[in-house]
């Protein structure tokens, strides 16, 4: 603590005043000061960096008081403007698009992605691969499905309540494929021959009513080693020129079948013109 000395004189008396013993220098010198304005000036830099680095990245990313660059903040939620990719799986409520989006020239649809179920409006439908192929169109006319395979894998099957035009029906390795018509009939038509084919096994042809082969034009070919025909009657001897309404399937040489009424002995002879 410095203490002072206060010498009073008389008048006409002078003094020397004392020398101050101690002399204190109030600031920073020498290499603290240099250091201290080197700090400050790397501040300085630094804040300079950090705000020039922000108004880049604002201006970059697009950023305005009601979102950033397409993406915009509404009431309603938020609202993405032109194309867009997601890196990484999105989660909403729901999804929809504008009401009517409208391009010069080209009108589009409006589709919406609600928690129930996806709804869309428009002309045409479509869904294309990485490569740009349409995989699935769908229109006011027709469906088409663009790939290669088209599989079911419901335990039920598909359901068409109208017809189904296809070159192949075809079911996968070692699994059966089954059409079936639970209560109204089935039909195959073709204008060029219907071919059914087993490569190794059979073909079973089963009703509760009759089974009934017709061709109108051609003739109906059996081609195997034996046909057989298992539960076909057998007439009991009767008096003569009686035939109970039995017939008897006679063959002709070139393989004909025909039917001539039965008689106590074979009447095939009686009516062999028909293979004439």
């Amino acid at each position: 603590m410095v203490r002072e000395q206060y010498t009073t004189t008389t008048p006409g008396t002078s003094l020397e005043r004392p020398k101050n013993e101690y002399v204190y220098k109030i600031g920073i010198y020498g290499w603290r000061k240099r250091c201290l304005y080197l700090f400050v000036l790397l501040l300085l830099i630094i804040l300079v960096v950090n705000f020039s680095l922000t108004i880049w990245i604002l201006k970059v990313m697009w950023f305005s008081p009601t979102g950033m660059g397409h993406l915009r903040v509404t009431k309603e939620g938020l609202r993405l403007e032109g194309e867009s990719e997601f890196l990484f799986p999105l989660y909403a409520k729901e999804i929809h698009s504008r009401v009517v989006s409208r391009y010069p020239g080209i009108c589009h649809g409006s589709m919406c992605g609600c928690p129930k179920m996806v709804e869309f409006h428009g002309q045409q439908f479509q869904i294309n691969s990485k490569d740009g192929k349409p995989l699935f169109t769908v229109d006011e006319n027709e469906v088409v499905i663009g790939t290669d395979k088209l599989r079911v894998t419901g335990p039920e099957g598909a359901l068409f309540e109208h017809s189904v035009e296809t070159p192949l029906v075809k079911a996968e390795a070692f699994k059966q494929l089954r059409l079936e018509s639970p209560t109204r009939s089935l039909s195959m038509d073709a204008p060029r021959g219907i071919n059914i084919k087993a490569q190794a096994g059979n073909i079973e042809a089963l009703s509760q009513m009759d089974i009934k082969l017709h061709s109108s034009d051609g003739v109906l070919l059996l081609d195997a080693e034996t046909v057989r025909l298992p539960k076909l009657p057998e007439g009991t001897r009767g008096g003569s020129g009686i035939s109970q309404g039995l017939y008897e399937i006679c063959v002709c040489p070139d393989g004909k079948l025909y039917l001539s009424v039965a008689g106590v002995g074979s009447t095939c002879q009686e009516y062999s013109r028909v293979c004439q």
